[in-house]
């Protein structure tokens, strides 16, 4: 067995609720319940997302502040210089704020800083090279800043105010920031947000909705007409892209959103949908993994000012080149990855110790710091260990890390601050800089913390499923309703069933252009279903009586739909 198999309990009074109150199958109750939806009215809202359930933008800590600052920087004709970040949410984040500031009366200029050049964040060096490019009293900081103490206090002693637009752990001293809008702020002005788990590019829709509020207490003629429906298609891409979790308002926003994505006039993601080939309907997957790459290559490789560009591009004459160029440099970091994570397996099959590499930590100078961080999820996924690869950087080693569940990222960074120098992040991914000589002793200090903290049960990847059932339940109705739990993301997985007892009805067939594929054709005695394994053909088929680990899918071909199970794993049936 590949997984951890574990079922959620049955819930039969709770279901029994949501069926006869919702008019709901059984099985898509279930689903809801194992979500935390067992009230009606809460299945209700999280089955039909609404834009107008979006809580008021002024619960968020510091948006108060913030929108008194740009609106009195408005009033004077003052320039305000937006500094984002060269990731998905960053550049959707940065691109949605220069839109909507600059059609609404705002003097802007954006600033995104050079990866390799500036590195991550609000740093001394990109500061002073926005400032030195956009002279200007006001800095927007996006997507970073919530642990830049140093940099905004030099800022503000020289003038310059900043406000903080960010998702990230904040720094145990706050920055002296003029606002800092942060869910997880503990500002004495906080108010306890309701939803905490807002990207930045959320935050960014948060802050213009708010903007557009004030501007309609105030009369403001531009105001009154403003719709800000169009900016969701940024919403989306930068929120999926982010991986932050689609419950909440980041369920209402994407589910919205993605219908923009699908109509939008915006010629960057038309071009950008062009050459990806990317058909509709665009859903969560096309964003994670193929729009949301190209949007990330340039920034990952050298600047994210081409991206940046792409989303603010007007025509399609305009947009196109820049797509190309976008799907090019992806093409090169694909490359890159796949050099880099070829030499690092081959080092990890021949060194690691299951029973005492508790996390994974490797490094070297010649590796890229735009790809290490795919490195290290791509490495994640082969070991299930916390891992952190890091490349050179000049004197330096960077790098970023990516966790498994029990193992808090972020905090065994703070453990780990007397070998590093910079480092922030979340408890799934975070950065980190340090000195060469200090890798073999942040290793160790990773491993005794994994040790501390993980149990070996934790070490074995998890598989949850909603339920167990049959393959007479698996009906067409019954699938189509289970897709209204879409759109699926971070805490919010496609709905993973077992099936119990079943045999091959025939032999399963290799399918794919490599013939990488497997599919089946399974059977209870009673009904017969196929059943799809991707990447499955070199794995170790099912065989005798067992159980498959499925997600239900509708097959729609030439007008006709059946039902085709993807395989996620199987064991021998009791």
């Amino acid at each position: 067995m590949k997984y951890r198999w574990s079922t959620a309990p049955a819930e039969p009074l709770l279901v029994q609720r949501l069926v006869r109150e919702l008019s709901l199958p059984p099985l898509v109750a279930q689903c809801l319940v194992n979500r935390g939806h067992s009230e009606p009215a809460q299945a209700s809202r999280f089955l039909n997302p609404r834009l107008r359930e979006l809580q008021d933008p002024l619960l968020i800590p510091g948006m108060a502040e913030a929108v008194s600052r740009l609106w009195a920087a408005r009033e004077r004709g003052e320039m305000v210089v937006i500094f984002g970040d060269y990731d998905v949410d960053g550049v959707s984040a940065t691109a949605l704020l220069q839109l909507f500031l600059s059609r609404h009366g705002w003097v802007v200029r954006t600033y995104l800083p050079h990866r390799m050049e500036e590195g991550y964040g609000l740093t001394e060096d990109a500061a002073r090279n926005c400032l030195a490019q956009h002279p200007a009293h006001l800095l927007l900081a996006v997507d970073c800043g919530s642990t830049a103490v140093e940099t905004i206090s030099r800022l503000q002693s020289e003038g310059v105010e900043v406000i903080v637009l960010d998702h990230h752990q904040c720094a145990a001293a706050l920055p002296p920031a003029t606002a800092l809008v942060n869910p997880f702020s503990t500002h004495p002005s906080a108010v306890d947000a309701p939803f905490t788990e807002l990207c930045s590019v959320g935050l960014a829709f948060k802050l213009v909705h708010a903007l557009t509020r004030e501007g309609r207490r105030l009369n403001q003629p531009e105001f009154m007409e403003t719709d800000l429906r169009p900016l969701l298609d940024l919403v989306a891409l930068g929120t999926v892209a982010d991986l932050v979790p689609l419950q909440g308002e980041n369920r209402i926003l994407v589910s919205a959103g993605l219908k923009h994505i699908n109509t939008t006039r915006r010629a960057g993601l038309q071009a950008l949908k062009a050459v990806a080939q990317v058909r509709e309907p665009v859903g969560v997957r096309d964003i994670g993994f193929q729009l949301g790459p190209r949007v990330n290559a340039a920034g990952r490789l050298e600047s994210a000012e081409e991206a940046l560009r792409l989303l603010l591009a007007e025509t399609l004459e305009e947009a196109e080149p820049l797509a190309a160029s976008l799907d090019r440099r992806n093409r090169e970091r694909q490359e890159l990855e796949k050099q880099i994570l070829s030499t690092l397996l081959e080092q990890l099959e021949a060194t690691f110790n299951p029973e005492k590499d508790f996390v994974i930590v490797a490094g070297h100078p010649d590796f890229h710091i735009g790809v290490v961080g795919i490195v290290a999820a791509r490495v994640l996924q082969n070991f299930y260990r916390p891992t952190i690869i890091l490349g050179g950087d000049g004197p330096w080693l960077r790098g970023s890390g990516r966790s498994i569940e029990g193992f808090d990222l972020a905090a065994a960074l703070e453990q780990c601050h007397d070998l590093l120098e910079r480092h922030g992040g979340h408890k799934m991914a975070a950065g980190v800089t340090l000195r060469p000589e200090n890798l073999p002793a942040f290793r160790t200090r990773l491993n005794e913390l994994g040790r501390c903290w993980l149990k070996h049960d934790q070490l074995i990847p998890p598989l949850r499923l909603d339920a167990g059932t049959s393959l007479a339940e698996l009906t067409v109705e019954t699938v189509a309703a289970l897709e209204r739990l879409a759109p699926f993301g971070q805490n919010n997985p496609p709905v993973h069933l077992c099936v119990h007892r079943l045999v091959n009805q025939r032999v399963p067939l290799r399918i794919g252009a490599h013939q990488q594929h497997l599919k089946l054709w399974v059977t209870d005695g009673r009904l017969t279903m196929e059943a799809v394994w991707w990447k499955g053909a070199d794995k170790h088929w099912p065989v005798g009586v067992f159980d498959l680990a499925v997600i239900p899918q509708i097959n729609r071909y030439n007008g006709q739909s059946q039902v085709q199970l993807q395989v996620l794993d199987w064991r021998p049936a009791d």
